[in-house]
């Protein structure tokens, strides 16, 4: 069973930057391929970023340019540095760990994500 548990989140203005974190425990974390996705209320869960075990990366056009999603495998976590934020970033932005030791591009649904920790709250003003 693997744990996520997600921080680092808050308010700031827009134009402004945060680091998400999502630290693991349980499973075997550098086999995983890790996501974070977002959820603003009355809106679906949506794909935001992705890196697998061997460091490709996947982001949603909306925030590709301005987040980059990285991991530290030695750590067992997962961070996302979010920069140029608008209020439209503004969600509960989750972290999931798929066992998926394939190629990163394609892993933008969460119905193929087997782990998910409880959200950290991104609010960005304007």
């Amino acid at each position: 069973q693997v744990r996520l548990v997600e921080s680092g989140g808050g308010l700031v203005q827009a134009g402004g930057s945060l680091r998400l974190s999502c630290a693991a425990s349980g499973g075997t974390f550098s086999m995983y391929t890790m996501g974070w996705f977002r959820q603003a209320p009355g809106k679906e869960r949506e794909f935001v970023s992705a890196v697998s075990w061997a460091g490709g990366t996947d982001y949603a056009s909306s925030v590709k340019g301005r987040f980059g999603i990285s991991r530290d495998n030695a750590k067992k976590a997962v961070y996302l540095q979010m920069n140029s934020l608008n209020p439209e970033d503004t969600a509960l932005y989750y972290c999931a760990a798929a066992n998926f030791e394939g190629r990163v591009g394609g892993m933008s649904r969460p119905i193929q994500y087997d782990y998910w920790g409880q959200g950290t709250q991104v609010t960005v003003s304007s």
